[in-house]
Protein backbone atom coordinates (compact mmCIF):
# COMPACT_ATOMS: atom_id res chain seq x y z
CA UNK A 1 0.00 0.00 0.00
CA UNK A 2 1.68 3.13 -1.27
CA UNK A 3 2.86 5.75 2.09
CA UNK A 4 1.46 3.54 4.43
CA UNK A 5 3.25 0.70 6.12
CA UNK A 6 1.29 -1.60 8.15
CA UNK A 7 3.33 -4.27 10.72
CA UNK A 8 1.24 -6.42 13.32
CA UNK A 9 2.95 -6.45 16.78
CA UNK A 10 0.93 -9.28 18.06
CA UNK A 11 -2.47 -8.32 18.70
CA UNK A 12 -1.57 -4.47 18.10
CA UNK A 13 -1.11 -2.90 14.36
CA UNK A 14 0.83 0.11 13.42
CA UNK A 15 0.46 2.08 10.69
CA UNK A 16 3.29 4.53 9.94
CA UNK A 17 2.92 7.36 7.48
CA UNK A 18 5.65 6.92 4.75
CA UNK A 19 6.31 9.84 2.73
CA UNK A 20 9.34 10.99 4.70
CA UNK A 21 10.64 13.05 1.79
CA UNK A 22 7.93 15.32 2.10
CA UNK A 23 7.39 15.20 6.04
CA UNK A 24 4.85 12.80 5.42
CA UNK A 25 2.40 15.66 3.83
CA UNK A 26 -1.08 14.19 3.48
CA UNK A 27 -2.54 14.36 -0.41
CA UNK A 28 -5.35 12.80 -1.74
CA UNK A 29 -2.96 9.16 -2.26
CA UNK A 30 -1.80 9.38 0.62
CA UNK A 31 -5.39 9.99 2.71
CA UNK A 32 -6.78 7.10 0.30
CA UNK A 33 -4.40 4.94 1.13
CA UNK A 34 -4.86 5.03 4.94
CA UNK A 35 -8.32 5.03 4.33
CA UNK A 36 -7.60 1.68 2.89
CA UNK A 37 -5.57 0.61 5.90
CA UNK A 38 -8.26 1.85 8.53
CA UNK A 39 -11.09 -0.28 6.48
CA UNK A 40 -8.71 -3.49 6.54
CA UNK A 41 -7.67 -2.87 10.65
CA UNK A 42 -12.04 -1.96 11.17
CA UNK A 43 -12.47 -5.92 9.56
CA UNK A 44 -9.66 -7.67 11.51
CA UNK A 45 -10.75 -9.40 14.58
CA UNK A 46 -7.09 -10.14 15.53
CA UNK A 47 -6.22 -6.17 16.35
CA UNK A 48 -6.72 -4.95 19.41
CA UNK A 49 -5.16 -1.98 19.66
CA UNK A 50 -3.60 0.45 17.14
CA UNK A 51 -0.67 2.68 17.10
CA UNK A 52 -0.44 5.40 14.23
CA UNK A 53 3.22 7.78 13.43
CA UNK A 54 5.15 8.66 11.19
CA UNK A 55 8.64 8.00 9.18
CA UNK A 56 11.64 9.81 9.98
CA UNK A 57 11.66 13.27 11.05
CA UNK A 58 7.94 14.31 10.89
CA UNK A 59 4.60 12.82 12.18
CA UNK A 60 2.56 14.25 9.71
CA UNK A 61 4.15 17.83 8.37
CA UNK A 62 0.42 18.89 7.20
CA UNK A 63 -1.33 18.79 4.32
CA UNK A 64 0.36 18.89 1.10
CA UNK A 65 0.41 22.94 0.27
CA UNK A 66 1.82 22.07 -3.45
CA UNK A 67 -0.83 20.13 -4.15
CA UNK A 68 -3.72 22.28 -2.72
CA UNK A 69 -2.41 25.69 -4.01
CA UNK A 70 -4.23 25.33 -7.41
CA UNK A 71 -7.50 23.65 -5.75
CA UNK A 72 -10.60 25.64 -6.72
CA UNK A 73 -13.16 26.11 -3.89
CA UNK A 74 -15.11 22.89 -4.97
CA UNK A 75 -11.54 21.04 -5.10
CA UNK A 76 -11.35 22.16 -1.61
CA UNK A 77 -14.71 20.82 -0.54
CA UNK A 78 -13.98 17.17 -1.99
CA UNK A 79 -10.57 17.47 0.00
CA UNK A 80 -11.51 18.49 3.00
CA UNK A 81 -14.79 15.80 3.19
CA UNK A 82 -11.72 12.97 2.28
CA UNK A 83 -9.73 13.62 4.85
CA UNK A 84 -12.89 14.32 7.78
CA UNK A 85 -14.01 10.77 5.90
CA UNK A 86 -11.10 9.31 6.88
CA UNK A 87 -10.43 10.88 10.33
CA UNK A 88 -13.89 9.68 11.06
CA UNK A 89 -13.37 6.33 9.87
CA UNK A 90 -9.84 6.05 12.32
CA UNK A 91 -12.20 7.92 15.36
CA UNK A 92 -14.90 5.45 14.87
CA UNK A 93 -12.69 2.23 15.04
CA UNK A 94 -13.92 0.02 18.08
CA UNK A 95 -10.27 -0.99 18.83
CA UNK A 96 -8.37 1.76 20.74
CA UNK A 97 -6.07 4.03 18.83
CA UNK A 98 -2.63 5.82 19.71
CA UNK A 99 -0.99 8.30 17.97
CA UNK A 100 2.79 8.46 18.64
CA UNK A 101 3.72 11.88 17.37
CA UNK A 102 7.44 11.41 16.83
CA UNK A 103 7.52 15.59 15.41
CA UNK A 104 6.11 17.89 13.57
CA UNK A 105 2.10 17.59 13.64
CA UNK A 106 0.76 20.48 12.06
CA UNK A 107 -2.35 21.07 10.51
CA UNK A 108 -3.79 17.93 9.38
CA UNK A 109 -1.17 16.26 11.24
CA UNK A 110 -2.44 17.47 14.05
CA UNK A 111 -5.75 16.57 12.94
CA UNK A 112 -5.01 13.23 12.53
CA UNK A 113 -3.37 12.92 16.48
CA UNK A 114 -6.48 14.26 17.41
CA UNK A 115 -8.86 11.70 15.66
CA UNK A 116 -6.47 9.13 17.96
CA UNK A 117 -7.90 8.25 21.27
CA UNK A 118 -4.90 9.13 22.52
CA UNK A 119 -1.51 11.09 22.13
CA UNK A 120 1.95 10.08 22.97
CA UNK A 121 4.97 12.51 22.18
CA UNK A 122 7.96 12.89 21.60
CA UNK A 123 10.36 15.54 23.33
CA UNK A 124 11.12 16.72 19.97
CA UNK A 125 7.22 17.21 18.72
CA UNK A 126 5.58 20.08 17.58
CA UNK A 127 1.72 20.48 17.39
CA UNK A 128 -0.30 23.39 15.77
CA UNK A 129 -2.94 24.18 13.51
CA UNK A 130 -0.81 27.16 10.71
CA UNK A 131 -3.53 27.23 8.37
CA UNK A 132 -4.63 30.64 9.10
CA UNK A 133 -0.96 31.89 8.12
CA UNK A 134 -1.85 30.79 4.90
CA UNK A 135 -4.98 32.28 4.48
CA UNK A 136 -7.12 29.09 4.97
CA UNK A 137 -8.26 27.05 8.45
CA UNK A 138 -8.17 23.44 9.58
CA UNK A 139 -10.60 21.45 7.34
CA UNK A 140 -10.02 17.77 9.01
CA UNK A 141 -12.26 18.07 11.57
CA UNK A 142 -9.92 20.01 13.88
CA UNK A 143 -11.70 22.85 15.05
CA UNK A 144 -14.41 20.58 16.49
CA UNK A 145 -11.62 17.75 18.12
CA UNK A 146 -9.19 20.77 19.05
CA UNK A 147 -12.01 22.55 20.83
CA UNK A 148 -13.49 19.27 22.97
CA UNK A 149 -9.55 18.15 23.74
CA UNK A 150 -8.27 21.50 24.87
CA UNK A 151 -11.14 23.81 25.24
CA UNK A 152 -12.55 26.22 23.22
CA UNK A 153 -10.21 28.97 25.16
CA UNK A 154 -6.73 27.01 24.18
CA UNK A 155 -7.95 25.55 20.66
CA UNK A 156 -8.80 29.47 19.77
CA UNK A 157 -5.54 30.53 20.67
CA UNK A 158 -3.63 27.68 18.67
CA UNK A 159 -5.79 27.78 15.69
CA UNK A 160 -6.60 31.63 15.33
CA UNK A 161 -2.86 32.38 16.63
CA UNK A 162 -1.10 29.55 14.12
CA UNK A 163 2.04 29.55 16.10
CA UNK A 164 3.13 25.99 16.80
CA UNK A 165 3.30 24.51 20.41
CA UNK A 166 6.59 22.12 21.79
CA UNK A 167 5.37 19.02 23.56
CA UNK A 168 5.88 19.96 27.09
CA UNK A 169 3.02 22.64 26.50
CA UNK A 170 0.40 20.11 24.89
CA UNK A 171 1.25 17.89 27.87
CA UNK A 172 0.10 20.46 30.04
CA UNK A 173 -2.88 21.56 28.63
CA UNK A 174 -4.37 18.43 27.70
CA UNK A 175 -2.95 17.61 24.11
CA UNK A 176 -0.62 15.22 24.70
CA UNK A 177 -0.82 12.32 27.36
CA UNK A 178 2.53 11.54 28.06
CA UNK A 179 6.04 12.86 27.00
CA UNK A 180 9.29 10.83 26.04
CA UNK A 181 12.47 10.85 24.93
CA UNK A 182 12.76 10.18 21.05
CA UNK A 183 14.03 6.92 21.36
CA UNK A 184 11.45 5.22 23.74
CA UNK A 185 8.14 7.04 21.94
CA UNK A 186 7.34 4.07 19.94
CA UNK A 187 8.28 1.21 22.85
CA UNK A 188 6.11 3.16 25.20
CA UNK A 189 2.77 3.51 22.37
CA UNK A 190 3.23 -0.15 21.77
CA UNK A 191 3.56 -1.11 25.29
CA UNK A 192 0.57 0.90 26.24
CA UNK A 193 -1.40 -0.99 23.24
CA UNK A 194 -0.19 -4.62 24.06
CA UNK A 195 -2.11 -3.56 27.72
CA UNK A 196 -4.98 -2.86 26.44
CA UNK A 197 -4.71 -5.99 24.19
CA UNK A 198 -4.51 -7.77 27.26
CA UNK A 199 -8.15 -6.42 28.29
CA UNK A 200 -11.57 -7.87 27.07
CA UNK A 201 -11.79 -6.48 23.85
CA UNK A 202 -15.94 -6.45 23.91
CA UNK A 203 -15.72 -4.67 26.99
CA UNK A 204 -12.91 -2.25 25.70
CA UNK A 205 -15.00 -1.41 22.68
CA UNK A 206 -18.44 -1.07 24.20
CA UNK A 207 -16.34 1.60 26.85
CA UNK A 208 -14.88 3.44 23.93
CA UNK A 209 -18.32 3.30 22.00
CA UNK A 210 -20.13 4.90 25.03
CA UNK A 211 -17.60 7.85 25.90
CA UNK A 212 -17.28 8.60 22.33
CA UNK A 213 -21.14 8.85 21.77
CA UNK A 214 -21.92 9.84 25.83
CA UNK A 215 -19.32 13.28 25.20
CA UNK A 216 -21.89 15.17 23.22
CA UNK A 217 -25.12 14.21 25.22
CA UNK A 218 -27.40 14.88 27.84
CA UNK A 219 -25.95 13.41 31.06
CA UNK A 220 -28.91 11.13 31.52
CA UNK A 221 -28.60 10.29 27.66
CA UNK A 222 -24.91 9.51 28.72
CA UNK A 223 -25.71 7.20 31.80
CA UNK A 224 -28.67 5.12 29.68
CA UNK A 225 -25.71 4.66 27.07
CA UNK A 226 -23.79 2.68 29.77
CA UNK A 227 -26.25 1.00 31.77
CA UNK A 228 -27.33 -0.38 28.46
CA UNK A 229 -23.76 -1.54 27.52
CA UNK A 230 -22.97 -2.24 31.16
CA UNK A 231 -26.02 -4.78 31.12
CA UNK A 232 -24.75 -6.30 27.95
CA UNK A 233 -21.58 -6.82 29.03
CA UNK A 234 -23.01 -9.68 31.44
CA UNK A 235 -24.63 -11.64 28.56
CA UNK A 236 -20.82 -12.25 27.04
CA UNK A 237 -18.62 -14.87 27.94
CA UNK A 238 -15.44 -12.65 28.34
CA UNK A 239 -17.02 -11.03 30.89
CA UNK A 240 -18.00 -14.38 33.10
CA UNK A 241 -14.36 -15.35 32.03
CA UNK A 242 -12.80 -12.10 33.66
CA UNK A 243 -14.69 -12.31 36.92
CA UNK A 244 -14.07 -16.33 37.75
CA UNK A 245 -10.47 -15.60 36.80
CA UNK A 246 -10.10 -12.62 39.67
CA UNK A 247 -12.52 -15.07 41.79
CA UNK A 248 -9.24 -18.25 40.88
CA UNK A 249 -6.51 -15.48 41.06
CA UNK A 250 -5.17 -16.11 37.62
CA UNK A 251 -4.99 -14.45 34.16
CA UNK A 252 -7.94 -13.84 32.31
CA UNK A 253 -8.15 -16.01 28.68
CA UNK A 254 -10.79 -13.68 26.87
CA UNK A 255 -12.00 -14.75 23.36
CA UNK A 256 -14.18 -11.42 22.49
CA UNK A 257 -17.50 -13.40 22.83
Amino acid sequence: MPNVKREQRGAVALLTLSRPEALNALDVAMLEALEAALAGIAADRDVRALVVTGEGRAFVAGADIAAMQPMSAADAGDFSRLGQRCFAALEALAVPTIAAVNGYALGGGCELALACDWIYASERARFGQPEVKLGSLPGFGGTSRLVRRVGLAWAKEIVLGGAPIDAEQALRIGLANRVFPADALLDAALAAGEAIARNGPLAVAAAKRVMQHGQDADARVAEALEREAFAAAFASADRAEGMTAFLEKRDPVFRGR
